[in-house]
C-alpha cells in the first residue's frame, strides 16, 4: 500500500553522504516528511544548511544515530512510530580498511539497523544502497564460517568484502524479521548530472585526477573495461520511487548506466575535455595486476572493479521507464563531473562558488559571485585562487586569463574574442592586477560601453621595466616549474608567509602553465606594446584607479602622464610590494570595496 499523501515519513540513515543529502533533497521535494539520521548535531546543520542551499524550501529533521549505543536512535522504534520507509546509505566507502573496521562499517550496521526496523509500525520498505560488484548475494548463506569469511576478505579486500557480507546479513536479517526490503545496487556514484556537484573523491575520481595533474604514465585497462557510473541525482530518484512502489518489494535492482564508455576511453574523454595530456599508453588489468603498487599509484582494492563484466540492468531499466526516471547522457554528465572535481581542484575544503563558463569559445574559470559586475584579472604568475578572499570581501568574480590558471585558450591572442564575452551584459568595474591590468586597458578601449571602471592594481606598463632575464622564456618556464610554494612566496613577497596561498597557483604551473607564463612575461618586457597600453589607458574616459605598493611604486614618467589626466586616482599603500593580494589583502579590500559606489 502506498501512503496516503502528506503522510509518507521517510527516515534516512548516511544522510550527510553524497547519495544521503541527494536523496533527502529529492524526498523533500517529493512532498515527504524527512528524518535524517546523522552522527552529530554538526553534521546535522550540514545537511539542513545544504538542501537549503539547493533551493528547499521546507525543513527536514534531523537525529542523532549511534550505532555502537543499545538504541541506534534514542527512544528506540516507538519514538519513530511514524516512519513509513528507511534509506539506508550509511557505512563506509573507504579502501585501506581493516576486516574488523570494514565490518564494524558495513556489516554490524546492516544489523543493527534492521533489529530496529522490525520495531516501526508502520513501516512498509527499506531501501539499502548494495553495490553492482556485490549485490546478488544468497540470504542462506548467511552465517557465513570463520573460514568462509578469512577467505573471501582475503580475496577481495576488506572494502568489498565486508559490502558483499552485508548484502547476504541484511537480506538474510530482513527476512528473519519480516521487515519489506528493497536493494539498490549502483555502480560509481558520480556527480550530479545537471551540476556536476560532487565531494566524494576514491575511486574513478582519483584516477581522473591522476590524468588531469599529469601523474599518470598511462591509461588503466583495454577494451573491454567497463567501470560503469551512474549520476548521484538519477540514483536518489531512482531509491525515493523505490520506496513506495509494490512491486519494488523484495527485489535487488542493479543501477547504472550501460552506455558508460571502457575505461580508458572514458579517461581520454574526460582528460581532452578537461584540456589534460592525455596518456598514449594502455596497461592491461592482469598486467596492472602484477606491477608494484608504488609504479601503478593504482590501490590494489581497486583493481576488483576494473573488469569486463555487465550487470543484470533490465529490470532497473524497465523500473526507471515505469516511474518517468530518465538516465542523463553519460558523456555530458562526465563532463561535468570532471568541471566540478577540478574546479575543485579535486579538494572537497575549497569552498565558495567555482566553475568554468565558456566564454567567446575559451573554457574559462570563475569564482566569486556569478553575476557580479566587478571583474578582477589577475597577474602573473599567480591565479584567481590567490583572489578569492579579495573577491569575497568585495563581492567581485575573478577569472584565470585564457591559457593561465585553470583556464583553456592559449594567451593573449585570445583577449579579442574572451574579453567581450567574459565582461557580462552590464557595465563592469574592472580589476586588473599587473598582466591582468593591460587585459583591462584593452578591454576598455575596445569595448567601452562595457567598461564602467578601471582599477589597475601594479600595472606592470606603468612602472619601471624588469631585468631582462624576464625575457629568457626557457629558464623562467623551468624556474616555474619546478618551483615549490614556499619558494615561489620569498620570491614574490620576500617572505615565506604567503605559501598556503601559492600552493594552487604551483600546481598550476607544474601541470601546463608554466610556459605560457614565461611567455606572458616576455610579452610584458616589450616597450612597444608597454607604450601601446599607456595610449590605451589615456583614451578612457571613465574614472581610473592606480594602486601600488610603496615598495613597487609607479615610473616617473608614468606618473606625469596620470597627473594629467582627468578622473584619475592615485593610490600606495605602505609596505606592500608587487603583490598586494598576499601580503596586505584587508587593505585592498577596504579600498575596493568604494569602487562603483554612488
Amino acid at each position: 500500500m502506498t501512503p496516503d499523501e502528506g503522510s509518507r515519513h521517510a527516515l534516512v540513515f548516511g544522510a550527510s553522504g553524497l547519495v544521503g543529502r541527494h536523496l533527502v533533497l529529492t524526498l523533500a521535494a517529493a512532498g515527504a516528511k524527512v528524518t535524517a539520521a546523522v552522527r552529530n548535531a554538526e553534521s546535522g546543520a550540514r545537511v539542513e544548511r545544504w538542501v537549503e542551499e539547493h533551493g528547499l524550501s521546507r525543513r527536514i529533521g534531523t537525529t542523532i544515530v549511534d550505532f555502537d549505543a543499545p538504541e541506534i536512535l534514542a527512544g528506540g522504534p516507538a519514538a519513530f512510530a511514524s516512519i513509513t520507509e528507511i534509506h539506508n546509505c550509511a557505512g563506509s566507502y573507504r579502501f585501506g580498511m581493516t576486516a574488523h573496521e570494514a565490518r564494524g562499517a558495513n556489516v554490524g550496521i546492516v544489523e543493527k539497523l534492521i533489529d530496529f526496523a522490525a520495531g516501526l509500525p508502520r513501516l512498509q520498505r527499506v531501501v539499502h544502497v548494495s553495490g553492482y560488484r556485490v549485490g546478488g548475494q544468497d540470504p542462506t548463506s548467511v552465517p557465513w564460517s570463520a573460514d568462509q569469511r578469512a577467505a573471501i576478505y582475503d580475496e577481495l579486500g576488506a572494502y568489498e568484502a565486508s559490502k558483499v557480507e552485508s548484502d547476504a546479513i541484511f537480506q538474510a536479517r530482513a527476512l528473519a524479521r519480516g521487515v519489506p526490503w528493497t536493494i539498490v545496487n549502483p555502480s560509481s556514484v558520480i556527480g550530479d548530472s545537471t551540476t556536476g556537484e560532487s565531494d566524494q573523491l576514491i575511486g574513478l575520481a582519483t584516477t581522473i585526477e591522476q590524468v588531469w595533474d599529469g601523474t599518470a604514465a598511462a591509461l588503466p585497462g583495454g577494451g573491454s573495461t567497463f567501470l560503469p557510473v551512474v549520476t548521484v541525482d538519477y540514483l536518489a530518484a531512482f531509491m525515493a520511487a523505490a520506496a513506495v512502489d509494490p512491486a519494488s518489494a523484495g527485489v535487488a535492482y542493479w543501477v547504472l548506466d550501460d552506455d558508460t564508455p571502457p575505461l580508458a576511453d572514458l579517461l581520454t574523454h574526460v582528460g581532452r575535455h578537461l584540456g589534460a595530456k592525455v596518456p598514449w599508453l594502455r596497461i592491461p588489468v592482469g598486467v596492472i595486476k602484477r606491477l608494484p603498487q608504488r609504479i601503478t599509484k593504482a590501490d590494489p582494492e581497486t583493481l576488483g572493479f576494473m573488469s569486463a563484466d555487465r550487470y543484470p540492468t533490465q529490470s532497473a531499466i524497465d523500473f526507471a521507464d515505469r516511474h518517468g526516471i530518465r538516465m542523463p547522457e553519460v558523456r555530458e554528465s562526465l563532463e561535468r563531473w570532471a568541471d566540478h572535481l577540478a574546479a575543485h581542484r579535486f579538494r572537497a575544503d575549497l569552498k565558495g562558488d567555482r566553475r568554468f563558463v565558456d566564454a567567446g569559445g575559451v573554457r574559462t574559470f570563475q569564482l566569486g559571485a556569478t553575476a557580479s559586475n566587478r571583474l578582477i584579472l589577475p597577474g602573473l604568475p599567480l591565479n584567481a585562487d590567490t583572489w578569492a578572499e579579495v573577491a569575497s570581501g568585495i563581492d567581485a568574480r575573478a577569472v584565470d586569463l585564457p591559457g593561465l590558471g585553470l583556464s583553456g585558450g592559449t594567451g593573449i591572442h585570445d583577449w579579442q574574442r574572451w574579453l567581450p564575452a567574459v565582461l557580462g551584459e552590464e557595465p563592469a568595474d574592472l580589476f586588473g592586477h599587473s598582466i591582468g591590468a593591460a587585459a583591462a586597458v584593452i578591454a576598455a578601449d575596445r569595448f567601452p560601453a562595457q567598461v564602467r571602471s578601471l582599477t589597475l592594481i601594479s600595472p606592470f606598463f606603468l612602472q619601471s621595466p624588469t631585468g631582462a632575464s624576464t625575457r629568457l622564456r626557457p629558464l623562467i618556464s623551468t624556474y616555474l616549474r619546478h618551483t615549490d610554494p614556499a619558494r615561489l612566496s620569498r620570491t614574490l613577497t620576500g617572505s615565506e608567509a604567503s605559501a598556503v596561498a601559492l600552493a594552487s597557483s604551483v600546481s598550476d604551473l607544474k601541470r601546463s602553465t608554466a610556459t605560457r607564463v614565461a611567455e606572458h612575461l616576455a610579452r610584458a618586457g616589450s616597450r612597444r606594446w608597454r607604450a601601446e597600453l599607456r595610449e590605451a589607458l589615456g583614451r578612457f574616459r571613465g574614472p581610473v584607479r592606480i594602486i601600488t605598493g610603496s615598495e613597487d611604486p609607479l615610473a616617473p614618467s608614468a606618473t606625469e602622464l596620470l597627473e594629467s589626466l582627468p578622473d584619475v586616482e592615485l593610490i600606495s599603500i605602505p609596505g606592500a610590494g608587487h603583490h598586494p593580494q598576499l601580503t596586505h589583502d584587508d587593505v585592498l579590500i577596504e579600498l575596493l570595496t568604494r569602487v562603483g559606489v554612488g
